[in-house]
């Protein structure tokens, strides 16, 4: 495989792995495992934008890359709210609906793709101004992107061993919830183009 014509995609698969050792580190109940986590995770998200970064500036924008850069995002966030809810952080619905959304929406892009038409870009299957605004445009990705980095990085960080902030912070714990409650409800509303879109697929 030629490393310099792939390097966006191995961005994307990269990225998976520097989560998990992320995940694997929240199982190591010490205060600088947890900091390192902190670290890993900020890191494994700013590689989600890179990838696309990549992909754009090197010219490496393809049908693969698009579903790989969805497959990383969905391996990603899903590992995350699992492992928050077996942690007893958040509530074991926070996974059960991002799983839903993930098979949901995915099942649907992956008759779009073999129809010719990617999740985003000139061949989005999104053919309506509103849908291509709630899934695809700038501002909801980024504010996505930050209310889930935001969330995860916060529960991180008020449940690091020693620190003791999640029961003696009440503000702290009211924000990070809140945070992930936007993030959660940005799943579900970006889902909701694709769905409804997706008729003209079956036809």
């Amino acid at each position: 495989m030629n490393i310099k014509n792939n390097l966006a995609n191995i961005v994307s698969v990269a990225r998976i792995f520097v989560a998990f050792a992320a995940i694997a580190l929240l199982y190591v109940h010490t205060t600088w495992a947890y900091v390192l986590a902190f670290f890993l995770t900020a890191i494994a998200f700013a590689m989600d934008g890179l990838d696309g970064y990549l992909a754009r500036k090197l010219n490496q924008s393809s049908e693969w890359g698009s579903v790989l850069d969805i497959l990383g995002d969905r391996i990603v966030e899903v590992s995350y709210w699992i492992v928050f809810a077996v942690m007893g952080w958040i509530s074991i619905l926070f996974p059960l609906v991002c799983v839903a959304r993930a098979f949901t929406t995915d099942g649907i892009r992956s008759v779009a793709l073999s129809k010719g038409m990617t999740a985003f870009g000139e061949k989005s299957m999104q053919s309506t101004s509103w849908g291509k605004f709630i899934c695809a445009s700038r501002f909801m990705r980024i504010s996505y992107a930050v209310a889930k980095v935001a969330a995860f990085m916060l529960l991180i960080v008020v449940n690091t061993p020693g620190i003791e902030l999640w029961s003696g912070t009440p503000a702290l714990h009211f924000i990070t919830m809140t945070l992930a409650w936007i993030a959660i409800i940005f799943c579900v509303v970006r889902a909701i183009p694709v769905v409804a879109e997706s008729g003209k697929l079956f036809q």
